[in-house]
Order: structure tokens, then sequence, then C-alpha cells
């Protein structure tokens, strides 16, 4: 048990007198409380400021009081009160550890809450293949993982007559002969007789089976040491994991701690949190202990010739662009050059308003000398009434704006709403706390809409986290959360936020009604907590406890905690939702999976984003412009022998599918034949319609979410099949093409030139020019064509370039 650990330290050590090499000792200061503590260290090598590979030979541990702790291998035991030091010898470097060793002349008792449930869970009996399961397994049922030990307590030592435990003689007890193999058990042998796991439990039976209080040291958060480690490919390396308790003292749980690989293609982990590495690249090990998650990071660089002058004199128009590069150079990635003018117009249109840049624009646009004229072309999107189109649209994803469940005046409320805050550039999080706070008629406050939508607190909480904190609550909402620290309480504590906000009116849907609901907040009414029978006290994850008697709307305190500035959530889940529209990959991938077990790709990026945000008072238009800016978007897709591995740095421009509104658009504005969708007016791009559940097959068939879920799981983006049939043999661009008030048939009566009418299709389709092969070969197709043909000609070749990888994907 070790009190607190202090910054890494470094011991140096000059080698023939001319190269320094370093080591680190984790952790530095150790702090032993009682005679089951014990403390493995680890000895690091360090370069250029990084920790590398662990050293496992030749290392030496010297304690200058023996009688004071005990040196066993690489691990410390107490033996006495009072202090020592331990020299560490390593590869001739020399550091020393200061140790302090107390409550030795007290009395040990193992703890059920925290050395019990330990044992339960690091054999995987509280697991949900086996007695963790919501039923339980052979009439014998704990808590999943261990997330109500009072249950467990009942359920191991009351329930069934107490069968499981003999009190005068523990061997004989269910919970020890079972496991061990001494009796048939489904579940296998999990630990032996000989193992601290079976001594763990048999004593505490021994000593009395003493019961979780409300007095028992708490784990207020985990530490996982080294933080971030610098490997080779073939590299082993053991990791240490520190509880740290309210009591102040601090154990080390890596024998108890349960670990996984986020990136096997990078390391795998073994139960004792040993680590191999396996291949290049970066991911994380986590490491989950009573409810508690950490991680640490695992870098690999690429063995490859790469010129660190590169990454050195690599342009940077922004924070971005350092940070990104950074990151690339700690794992020898170079990037791709700068995209084309033609690429970054088409890509930066796209993603801004949702629609492709005019054959005019872009004439101007390659012609333009001007240096500058990216960043105008920038500045004239974020001003476009298009730009309120496609992010009302983004945001309607969001919100859930949908026919299915709302009517559709409170669909126009809603949608109208949304398009008017995005218009004023409302600045997002007082966009947000407006939607937390919502009341009212909902025709009247288009936002209190989402109330209509959510009509139970647990929805309400889980959606107010999915959509503004980027992550999901829902599995604390039976259990404590396996892969973040949000405990079932902390679940019903957020729900009862909302425990007191009704509706009154039907919204319509299934019932009938105008849709018409008035949102108000009652003067009392509670939700009750399953586990407990009892409402827990109202609270916002991580905020402040509210007074069950507090007459307030406790839907603002929820709104100050989330949109406060230091809430470490809020910002990074906006920040990576923004930089997933326009990067296609978020820092955080999926965008709204921001647990702590998923971490970002790059940290300092996102740290940088968000407190860059937060300095210009949440205006998402800046955000923008900065990413757009940056030479991070303005990379090439082009990949390089040396950066093809890359998935998630950002060395080059990842190309992806365009989603079903902007390829159907897309379809449109290229053909000059807008799309028609029902009772909605004439020339409506798919961009702008309000309603998700507005019938169109196209747009079905390319993955529209049905806003039912705030997840972008709804929307899927994937090639298919289906898509592929549609595209070759569907009626939407077949009746694009054979439309005699489309922009081809305008050209032919025009009696335009082929090559102007080639240079028009591959200026408004692809934002570029032919290339000469291209236009020689389609001029040359078109010659040999006879004159009653001369149109279909034309509609293959419009259709061969609408169904090209080249049009369908953002690249």
């Amino acid at each position: 048990m070790i009190s607190r650990i202090l910054p890494t330290l470094f011991a140096s050590l000059l080698i023939a007198g001319s190269v320094s090499a370093e080591i680190a000792v984790f952790p530095d200061t150790v702090t032993l409380t009682g005679p089951e503590a014990g403390q493995r260290l680890l000895v690091q090598q360090v370069a250029d400021g990084r920790v590398g590979r662990q050293i496992r030979e030749g290392v030496t541990l010297t304690s200058s009081d023996p009688a004071i702790v005990a040196v066993e291998g690489d691990r410390l035991k107490p033996v006495a009160n009072g202090t020592a030091k331990i020299t560490v010898n390593a590869v001739g470097a020399t550091a020393s550890v200061d140790v302090t060793v107390n409550a030795m002349d007290q009395p040990h008792l193992w703890s059920f809450r925290n050395q019990v449930q330990s044992v339960l869970s690091k054999t995987g009996c509280n697991m949900g293949a086996c007695h963790g399961a919501a039923a339980g397994k052979n009439g014998f049922k704990l808590s999943l993982r261990g997330y109500d030990p009072e249950g467990d307590f009942f359920w191991l030592t009351r329930q069934a007559r107490g069968r499981r435990i003999v009190p005068h003689d523990p061997g004989r007890s269910l919970v020890l002969t079972k496991p061990t193999g001494a009796i048939p058990h489904q579940g296998g042998v999990r630990f032996s007789e000989d193992s601290l796991e079976y001594r763990v439990i048999a004593e505490w039976i021994a000593q009395g089976q003493q019961g979780p209080s409300a007095n028992d040291p708490r784990v207020t958060r985990l530490e996982m040491l080294p933080r971030q480690v610098r490997l080779t490919k073939g590299d082993v390396q053991q990791f240490v994991v520190l509880a740290h308790f309210t009591d102040g003292h601090v154990e080390d749980v890596t024998r108890w701690a349960k670990y996984n690989s986020t990136n096997f293609s990078v390391c795998e982990v073994d139960d004792a949190g040993k680590i191999t590495v396996t291949g290049s690249g970066e991911g994380s090990v986590s490491a989950w202990y009573l409810a508690q998650n950490v991680t640490s990071t695992v870098s690999v660089p690429y063995t490859q010739e790469v010129d660190p002058a590169l990454f050195a004199n690599a342009p940077k128009a922004n924070i971005i662009d350092e940070l990104v590069l950074d990151k690339l150079a700690s794992l020898n990635t170079p990037p791709s050059p700068r995209c084309s003018d033609s690429e970054f117009l088409r890509r930066s249109t796209l993603d801004t308003l949702g629609l492709l840049p005019t054959v005019e624009e872009t004439r101007a646009f390659l012609a333009d000398p001007d240096p500058q004229k990216r960043m105008k072309w920038i500045d004239s999107l974020l001003t476009r009434p298009e730009f309120v189109d496609y992010w009302a649209y983004q945001w309607s994803d969001l919100l859930l704006v949908s026919g299915e469940r709302l009517r559709p005046q409170a669909v126009k409320s809603y949608y109208d709403w949304i398009r008017q805050e995005v218009a004023a550039n409302t600045p997002w999080n007082q966009l947000v706390r407006k939607v937390v706070t919502a009341s009212g008629s909902t025709f009247e406050n288009g936002a209190a809409n989402f109330y209509a939508l959510h009509q139970d607190p647990q929805d309400m909480a889980e959606t107010v986290s999915m959509a503004f904190l980027g992550m999901s609550i829902n599995c604390a909402r039976c259990h404590d959360h396996p892969l973040e620290k949000w405990t079932n309480d902390d679940y019903y504590g957020m729900a009862s936020l909302f425990a007191r906000v009704r509706g009154k009116g039907w919204g319509g849907d299934f019932r009938g009604g105008d849709g018409n609901r008035t949102i108000y907040v009652a003067s009392n009414g509670e939700l009750i907590q399953p586990r407990t029978g009892k409402p827990q006290p109202p609270r916002p994850l991580d905020g402040i406890e509210l007074s069950f008697d507090d007459s307030r709307d406790r839907r603002e305190a929820l709104a100050d905690w989330l949109t406060a500035p230091e809430n470490p959530y809020f910002t990074r889940a906006i920040v990576n939702r923004i930089w997933a529209n326009f990067l296609g990959v978020g820092i955080v991938e999926q965008v709204d999976d921001l647990r702590l077990t998923n971490p970002p790709s790059n940290p300092q990026l996102m740290e940088a984003l968000a407190a860059d945000l937060v300095r210009n008072g949440y205006d998402l238009k800046s955000l923008m412009r900065l990413i757009l800016q940056s030479e991070a978007y303005q990379r090439s897709q082009e990949v390089l022998p040396t950066n093809s591995a890359d998935e998630r740095f950002y060395a080059r421009y990842y190309p992806r599918r365009l989603s079903a509104e902007v390829l159907l658009d897309a379809a449109s504005q290229v053909t000059g034949v807008a799309s028609g969708f029902k009772d909605q007016p004439a020339g409506t791009r798919a961009i702008q319609l309000a309603d998700a559940s507005i019938d169109s097959y196209f747009l079905d068939t390319f993955g529209r979410p049905e806003r039912v879920l705030t997840c972008t799981c709804e929307r899927a983006d994937e090639p298919s099949m289906t898509q592929v049939l549609h595209l070759t043999n569907g009626k939407t661009l077949q009746e694009k093409l054979e439309s005699t008030d489309g922009a081809l048939t305008k050209l032919l009566d025009a009696k335009t030139p082929d090559a102007e009418i080639v240079d028009h299709l591959y200026l408004s389709a692809l934002t570029r020019y032919p290339t000469d092969d291209e236009r020689q070969r389609v001029l040359q197709l078109v010659a040999e064509t006879p004159d009653s043909e001369r149109r279909l000609a034309w509609e293959d070749l419009y259709w061969s370039v609408l169904t090209s990888r080249e049009f369908l994907f953002q690249h």
C-alpha cells in the first residue's frame, strides 16, 4: 500500500565518455502500509526525454535497511515501521527510491469491498459469463464486476442459508472448494490452494467475514506506470497499476487488475499486465480495477529511413500542424504532400456546405494566381447561406428531428429553431443550454421538442450524455460501467436531474393530436434507483450534489456543469464531432465514444483545439476555420510507401464515401435535375429536408439515419451491393440523365462543342478539367457515335463519371 507517486526519476550515465544514457524508476517514492503491502519497481531506459524499453536483465535493488524493507527480486516487502532507501543499479546507472513503512503494528483485516471483491473479479467469478450474469449461474448470483458489494456479501454469506461459507473451517467453504476444483465446478479451476487468492478469502472467513462498511476506503482513481512508453517490435513490458484510496493510501493492485489492449496490431497484454509488442503504430493498454479504469500509451515507431528534417521543414499553418507533425515524427511517419487546388476546392466546399463548387467557381478558382486564394475561399464558405442548410441538417441528426415521432408542426418548429441558431452562429455552449433547459410549448419553443422526444428521465440523461458529452452511460443503468468510471449511483444521480420534467398535451405520433406539448418542471417527484429502492441525490456526472429540497430547476445546475469551460468532456465532444466532419476520422473514433478506455489518437491536439474553442467563446466557425486552414486538412490523399499504414494520425487525407444526402444533391447538381420529395417545394435539396422520415429510396439505400438514436452508428457510409445495383440499374440517375430539363439537354440544344461539354462535365462533377488523355478518349468516342445515338453516348459518359469512385468519394 503506497502513498504518493512523484514525477519520474531519471538517473544519468556517461557511456564511453560521450554518450549519455538515462534510466527511470517507477514508482519513485513508495509508502508501504501494513504487513500485506508490497510494491514492484520497474526500471526503464530513457532516450531523448522519452521512456523506452524496460530493463529486465542486470538490475539490482539494494535496501539501505533490510530490517525496515526487504527486496525480493523486483518487489519491495515491509518488515518494520521506519524509512529506508532502495538503490537501483542498471546498465551502470544508479538511482534511488525512498521508502516509508507504517502500520506494521496494527492488525491486518482483509476488506470484503476491496480485497475479496478483487479476487472475485480477477478470477472471473462475477463476470457476465459466470455468476455475474443477470440471472446468476446455478443458483448463485453476483453483481456484474462487483458493482453491488452489499448484495454480493448477502449472496455469498447469507443466501441459501449461508451454505457457501463454513466459518469454523474455512477450507470446507464452497467459495473455496469449487474454484480450486476440490469439488466439481462448471467454471473450472480458478485458483489453487497455495495462491494468494485462496489465502485472501480463507483468512477473510476466519476473521469473521466482515461485510462492506460505509467507512471502507474507496478507490478514487487508478494510475498506470509508465503512463507512456516507446518500444520496438518484440519488446516485452510490464506495467504497474496503483489504486489511490479515499484515506490517502495507495496500493499496488497490478495482480488484481484486468487488462485489455486497444490495438492488437501494436501490442498484446496478458493477465498480469505484461505486454508483448507485435507491430508498429500506437495503441493503449487499459486496466480495470473495482469500477475504475486507466490507460497507458504504447508507441512503436515505424522502422524506416526518414530524414528528421522532413518534419522540421514541413509547412505549418497553425497549432494543428505543429501537433500533428509532432505525432507523425514520434512514429517516424512522414506526411503526404499538399493537395491540388482542385482537390482543396471540392473537399472544402463539400465538407462545409454539402455542395459541389459550381463550374464558374471552379474555373475562377483554378485560374486565380493569388497565393491567399485558399484562405479567402475558406472565409467565403463560412458566410454562405448554404452553410446554414448543411449544419442545420447535421444538428438535426444529432437532436433527432423526425416525423416518425413528432407531428409535422412540431418537426417544423424544432427544425426552424435549429436553423435560426445556426444562422445566428449561436455559440455552442449557449445552444446546448437552450436545449437542456427548454420549457414551454413545443410549437413556440422548438428546442422543447427535445423533451417531447425523450419522456423519461433515463432517456433524457442518456441522450444528453451521448449528444453533448460524446459518451454513452447506458451500461451504468443496470451496473457500473465496465469501460468507464461511471457507477450505477452516478447514472441515477444524473437521471434524477430530469425526474421532475413533465409534459402535458398529446405530442402526436401514434396517439393522434396536433403534436403540441407543453414542457414544464414539477415541484416534486423523484426517480427510484432499482438497486437501492431509493432515489439518488440529483448530481451531474462529475458535478456537485443537489439537495432534494432545492426548488430550482435542476436542469439549470446541469447546464452550468455541462457547459462550464473546465468540464473536460463537453468541449472535447464537439471538437471531435467537428474534426471528424472535416478529416473523416475523429481524434477519438467513433465520435460518440469518448470513454476513458478509448483515448484520443493525439491527446495534445484534442486539448489544444478544446482550449482554442473555449478562448473563442465556443464559436464553431472559428474552429472550422482553424481546421480548414491547416496543412493537415489540405494534405493530399496520396499514399506514400512510408505512410501507407497510417489510419488515424493524419499523415494523409482519408477518402470516404459521400453521405447519402450530399451524394444525391451532388448528382442533382451535375445533371441539373432536382430530386422531388413528397409534400416539399420544387427544388428542395436533400440536405434541406427537415424531416428524416420523408420517403426516399436513394437516401435510405445510401445510409440516411432514422434519427431514433443519438449515435453515429445510425448513419451507414460504407458501400454496399444494394448501392451498386441502384447506381447501375436504379431510376435515380437514369431519370436525371434522361430529363429534357437537365444540364445535358441544355448543352446539346445550345449546340455546345463537344470539347466544352467534356470540360463542363468534369468541372461540375469532379471540380477539375479532364486530362488530355481523358478528353481525347471522350471526344473520339462521341465522334464515332452516330448522330441518332449521340445523346445516349453522352448519357453513358455522364453516368460513368457519376458512378466513378472519384465522384462518389470525398477525397
